[in-house]
């Protein structure tokens, strides 16, 4: 029998260190920090995803781990402040030198969070729609998951200026660094399309009443509004501000005029009629009533944690969906650069092509860190929700 004590005295030695190495990674757990404003005014997003998220470390670690290695996921709520998110950034890639960053859930507290991880040159799985977020040379292991904010609005552009066939758009962001960016991008986005916006405003995610912005932009002619804001108290108020002065006005825009909170905030049901925001093809009801095969089955693995007595779903499940990708795109990962290894890591993602997840495919490469496909984008009809999916608008 093969035995390291008739090995030469260096042989063995090494032999054993590296027997040990092994052990010691098989046993070692991989630590996932996941930064998510799960409290204020931006957590409904965080808070759906956040079911993915744990759904797929508890299925991953149930099997065996990735590689024999569990997954310890170390959750920070950052309330939605971007100081707070940075903070946290820091701790995670710096204190608690986790593997690996989900987050932050926010684009704005990913503007500063984003650096501090990539100075750690820690693997950052992004979930922010601004594109300032990625960038192969000066964030190189910054990975998106989730679409870019000009697919976004490209979505809402494509379906006002050609399914609607209405030109004078009034553009309404907020103050927050995700609305101002939004607003600017949408008007630059118009603009190239040959169209200048006939209003446009920011305001406070805060602020209670819109009745003024909205008279504003009826009295200069708008015959769309388009708000970019991901804050669903301020868009229940601009669809209540709208509502109440009688001016039945297509909206068209982010994905918050879909929340499920925005049916609770309306003065009346009504007021969520023709309203048409970017949405995804993997949560959208096709002509047979049905979902995709892959959202259908998650929904029904997820459905017992999520809906009150198993019932329907009120989350938008995409936020579930992609959740739950993030955490197989790990586990992708770390098969494929056969560790953890932070720059096998970056290898082993810019070589992923057509990686098949619930939210979408995703392919990344050298030059382009952007892993959802154009075509994975629709826009739905926003009143629609039911199960966390919505209809097509068409």
């Amino acid at each position: 029998m093969f035995h390291l004590l008739r090995l030469p005295r260096k042989l063995a030695a090494s032999l054993a260190l590296a027997c040990i190495a092994t052990l010691a990674q098989a046993n070692d757990v991989i630590r996932i920090g996941w930064l998510s404003s799960l409290t204020g005014p931006l957590s409904s997003a965080a808070q759906a995803e956040n079911q993915g998220v744990q759904l797929a470390v508890a299925e991953i670690n149930a099997a065996g781990g990735i590689n024999g290695r569990k997954l310890e996921l170390l959750t920070r709520d950052t309330a939605g402040d971007p100081t707070k998110a940075v903070n946290l950034a820091q701790q995670l890639a710096f204190s608690e030198k986790v593997h690996f960053i989900i987050g932050p859930v926010n684009s704005g507290e990913g503007l500063g969070a984003t650096p501090v991880i990539a100075r750690a040159g820690v693997p950052n799985l992004v979930i922010g729609a601004l594109e300032e977020l990625t960038d192969p040379v000066k964030y190189p292991r910054a990975f998106r998951l989730i679409n870019t904010n000009r697919q976004w609005i490209s979505t809402a552009n494509n379906y006002a200026l050609k399914t609607l066939k209405r030109s004078r758009i009034a553009l309404i962001g907020d103050t927050t660094g995700y609305g101002t960016a939004s607003a600017k991008t949408a008007t630059e986005m118009l603009e190239a399309a040959g169209v200048k916006p006939v209003y446009t405003v920011l305001v406070d995610p805060n602020k209670t009443d819109l009745t003024d912005e909205l008279a504003k932009a009826r009295a200069a002619g708008a015959d769309v509004i388009m708000p970019w804001s991901a804050a669903t108290g301020l868009v229940g108020r601009l669809l209540n501000a709208r509502g109440d002065m009688g001016w039945n006005v297509p909206v068209v825009g982010h994905t918050a005029l879909m929340a499920p909170q925005i049916r609770k905030l309306l003065n009346k049901p009504e007021y969520w009629e023709n309203v048409v925001a970017a949405g995804y093809a993997s949560t959208t009801f096709g002509a047979d009533g049905k979902l995709p095969p892959a959202t259908a089955a998650l929904m029904e693995k997820v459905r017992s944690r999520i809906a009150p007595g198993g019932g329907e779903i009120e989350l938008l499940f995409w936020w579930v969906a992609m959740g739950y990708d993030c955490v197989k795109v790990i586990e992708h990962a770390v098969k494929a650069a056969g560790g953890t290894d932070p720059a096998a890591i970056q290898k082993a993602l810019e070589n992923t092509r057509e990686l098949r997840g619930v939210f979408a495919n995703y392919s990344w490469s050298p030059t382009d860190r952007n892993g959802f496909p154009d075509g994975d984008m629709v826009p739905n009809i926003a009143n629609t929700l039911r199960d966390g999916a919505f209809k097509l608008a068409r």
